[in-house]
């Protein structure tokens, strides 16, 4: 009898809102950190991550921003400085802050803008999104603005809900590091900044007291973060005056050169190939909230009331006529701006799940928008629309529509599991140019020599994988250079790219292996939907030609 009745209450607090907050909790740790360095370095990762050494062992550190905010740089050399320098401490943090987005929904339904359902299926998509997982286990700064988005908004809600001057600087702290980790932060802040002036003016929330203190102190915080990182803490001053405008020549030309370009509708085509639960509930959730259904039913009510006979439309406007309310005064908009900031004026009461949801709708179309704009269509920026695609794909869960993402979750499991935790090549366009796995071949080869030549500029992630001590081995010449230099330079093996390479090189047998790798479009186009459940095909990639010589006494 006791023991049932503990496995009762055992079975309680597994199945309250807790316990599966926790258990989605545990399972977005395991996909963020199992195996943590199964994959090779991504191209970008690898720069990153060798800048990363370079401070830490050189101090060597400028702002460019080709490469994004000083954020990463820091954080990632202090992580090596306590853990050591490996592919699986470069990813800590990115895990780290990825698994932090999910007990953030926590505050949000402490406050009542989620409800206990809302909250546990955000939670679920933030664990098991394809997207999600794949980038939290990837060492670029995307992750980290998703985090800091989550950050400003939680402070930002605390804000206005308890007014205290603590969350006005944790916003601000959430917008000075977004700020320094890339240039599409102030994205986010002008979206967020909108909103909250559309709350203001409409008197659904009112400005506190202390207002502009607060605002001041928030923006002191983020300023003085920004001034500390971009100058390298003061050792590179010229930074703050014309880094912004670096910032904005860089990415303007980026934007207009389409480097990387693709059509509007790119990130929709991703959220079909790996998010196409959480698209369709967001779908879902928008005409939920604009009440389809309602819009046609009082369409036809007006219509009816139209098309009925004069005396009808006479009495009801009658009616209408003797119950109106009186008209109210309303303010200028001078009168309303002077109340407004002197945080006067009548606060409207809200329905909060139905405000937050409006706001994320707000949030995720601006967002659909700006990137549908913006030149350059790399897959890790569909974060920053997933993020609040979530949360319209949660409003009004009701349980049947709980049950329904929860099967659905099904689909985003089996493409996480694929994308992020299959130990070969995987020809998915959220690969971008990932480092292929074939390069393990080639390191091996590279260990068991004592000299080797690299004639290309084609030599990422060798840079990473041969630092300090290894890296004496490794002569860069950046180019095919003549066959004497390398029959002069006695070197046990030869790195050229296929596209600028040797025929032959006398005493040196040659070998081809894959370097990175992307979908290719061109390859598949004619097979779209084949593709799309097997996710096979060609793919487009990058190779390297390895001469590797001989032993004496062998033949070629």
């Amino acid at each position: 009898m006791k023991a049932a009745v503990f496995a009762a209450g055992v079975r309680e607090r597994l199945l309250s809102f807790e316990g599966l907050f926790l258990l989605i909790l545990l399972v977005t740790i395991a996909l963020r950190f199992y195996s943590l360095d199964l994959k090779l370095f991504h191209h970008d990762e690898a720069i990153h991550a060798w800048f990363s050494y370079r401070l830490l062992t050189e101090g060597v550190y400028t702002y460019d921003p080709m490469y994004h905010g000083p954020f990463l740089y820091y954080v990632t050399a202090g992580i090596f400085s306590f853990l050591g320098d490996s592919d699986f401490v470069g990813r800590l943090l990115p895990a780290l802050l990825g698994t932090l987005l999910v007990p953030l929904v926590y505050p949000i339904y402490r406050l009542g803008y989620l409800d206990k359902k809302q909250a546990l299926v955000a939670a679920l998509f933030l664990a098991v999104s394809p997207n999600m997982v794949y980038f939290s286990r990837f060492l670029r700064n995307d992750i980290f603005i998703a985090f800091f988005t989550m950050v400003l908004l939680v402070a930002l809600l605390y804000y206005f809900e308890r007014q205290k001057v603590q969350y006005a600087l944790i916003a601000g702290a959430a917008i000075g590091f977004g700020m320094t980790a890339k240039e599409n932060m102030p994205i986010v802040v002008l979206i967020f900044g909108a909103y909250l002036l559309y709350l203001v003016w409409t008197g659904k929330v009112r400005l506190p007291a202390r207002w502009i203190r607060d605002l001041a102190l928030g923006a002191l915080v983020a300023v003085g973060i920004m001034a500390i990182l971009y100058s390298s803490f003061g050792a590179h001053p010229g930074v703050l005056m014309d880094g912004w405008l670096r910032a904005i020549e860089h990415w303007t030309s980026m934007h207009q050169a389409q480097r990387l370009g693709g059509p509007p509708y790119f990130y929709i085509l991703l959220f079909l190939l790996y998010e196409v639960p959480i698209l369709i509930l967001a779908v879902v959730g928008v005409l939920q909230f604009v009440d389809v259904p309602g819009i046609v039913s009082r369409w036809r009510e007006r219509k009816a009331g139209q098309t009925g006979s004069p005396g009808e439309g006479e009495e009801a406007e009658a009616t209408q006529e003797v119950e109106a309310p009186p008209v109210e005064r309303t303010l200028g908009f001078k009168d309303r701006l002077r109340e407004i900031l002197s945080g006067g004026g009548e606060l409207r009461p809200i329905d909060r799940q139905k405000e937050f949801a409006r706001f994320a709708i707000f949030w995720m179309l601006l967002s659909l928008v700006a990137y549908a704009y913006i030149g350059e269509k790399v897959p890790w920026l569909i974060l920053h629309q997933l993020l609040p695609m979530i949360f319209v794909a949660v409003y009004m869960m009701t349980t049947r529509k709980a049950v329904i993402a929860v099967v659905a979750s099904i689909f985003l499991i089996a493409m996480t599991f694929h994308v992020a935790f299959t130990p070969a090549d995987i020809n998915e366009p959220i690969v971008q140019v990932q480092n292929s796995e074939d390069l393990r071949e080639v390191f091996a080869k590279i260990d068991a020599a004592d000299k080797v030549a690299v004639a290309t500029d084609s030599y990422w992630p060798l840079p990473w994988y041969y630092r300090g001590d290894r890296a004496s081995k490794l002569a860069y010449y950046s180019q095919k250079v003549s066959e004497p230099t390398i029959y002069g330079g006695d070197f046990d093996v030869v790195i050229t790219h296929d596209g600028d390479t040797y025929p032959t090189l006398d005493g040196y047998v040659k070998e081809t292996y894959r370097l990175n790798y992307w979908f290719s479009y061109e390859e598949n186009k004619e097979r779209l939907l084949e593709y799309y459940f097997l996710r096979d095909g060609k793919m487009g990639s990058r190779n390297l030609e390895v001469f590797s010589r001989v032993p004496a006494g062998t033949t070629a």
